[in-house]
């Protein structure tokens, strides 16, 4: 059936009809109610019959008739299907948000650095970044695209791996000058040893009792120290001479070429059984802005390789 009725008259009469109000429907709408009334009553000419009930007085001046009232829920989800077309021809596009949800410290020891290139690389695309410890809802939060760290399963999300990484203790350089410190993985007994909370309780996340074990020290405790739930706090106390940090080899890496962190103990390796993943949605998995994203991302990666 065709429909010559503008889609304003339509949108004016659902928010009339909502609240009630001609002067309501007009705030919400930003025109002004003898607008919408014009608007509802070019719909009602059309139809040739009234949408209202209208009184002079009392709470409810204006209230749909019956027929309105049987109209509304096709009238509100043809303007939800409306919504979600318009989405998806915006989503189809390299331009506009693009929202990537990542650690708080991945952001910033990895993310953030490089981010320009991709702002150069797309600058049609704005990057919205959701720094968040909780893995988080993509649908209901609108979040296009994320890096995880984990075991590479989040349900509801495909997941490629983006990145291995190790763990190794680093310090400061100057608290290595120190004659005798450190000569081997025992001497960190005398330590004060700076743990990485940021994933308490997952129970694949490395951790120093794991690494002393791995490195043959007896009895190893590696419970003490100061504990901290942010993995790049956790180096920027390492740097500042605080103690040992248990380190993750990719928010490191910045610190160890800049020289802030010297790596101790190299002849030893200790791989991570956790990664980074690059996830979305199974169905936005087409997306130009997504598809853009996920390939520099790679392409990053690489070239730190390189």
């Amino acid at each position: 059936m065709k429909i010559p009725v503008h889609l304003n008259a339509l949108r004016a009469f659902e928010a009339s009809a909502r609240h009630q109000s001609f002067s309501a429907a007009a705030a919400e709408l930003n025109v002004t109610p003898a607008a919408v009334g014009q608007l509802v009553r070019t719909l009602e000419d059309w139809l040739g019959t009234p949408l209202f009930h209208r009184t002079a007085g009392g709470r409810a001046r204006l209230t749909p008739t019956e027929a309105a009232e049987h109209a509304l829920p096709d009238i509100r989800a043809g303007f939800d299907r409306l919504g979600l077309g318009l989405e998806r021809l915006r989503e189809g596009s390299l331009n506009g948000l693009l929202t990537v949800t990542v650690s708080p410290a991945f952001a910033a020891k990895w993310l953030l650095p490089r981010i320009d290139r991709f702002q150069t690389a797309c600058p049609d695309t704005d990057v919205r970044l959701d720094t968040n410890l909780k893995a988080v809802d993509f649908l209901s939060q609108r979040i296009d695209i994320g890096v995880r760290y984990g075991m590479g399963s989040w349900p509801g999300l495909t997941a490629e791996k983006l990145m291995d990484e190790e763990v190794y203790p680093v310090c400061s350089p100057e608290l290595l000058r120190e004659t005798g410190r450190l000569k081997n993985p025992a001497d960190l007994a005398h330590e004060t040893l700076i743990h990485d909370l940021s994933m308490d309780g997952h129970a694949e996340f490395p951790t120093w009792a794991a690494w002393l074990h791995k490195a043959g020290v007896a009895n190893p405790s590696g419970s003490r120290g100061m504990k901290i739930n942010n993995s790049a706090a956790v180096l920027q106390a390492a740097a500042e001479g605080h103690g040992i940090a248990l380190a993750r080899s990719i928010m490191a890496r910045d610190d160890l070429l800049s020289g802030r962190l010297v790596r101790l103990f190299g002849e030893i390796s200790f791989a991570s059984p956790l990664a980074y993943y690059v996830v979305y949605r199974a169905d936005c998995s087409g997306l130009p802005r997504i598809r853009t994203f996920r390939d520099w991302l790679m392409q990053e990666v690489q070239s730190d390789r390189a």
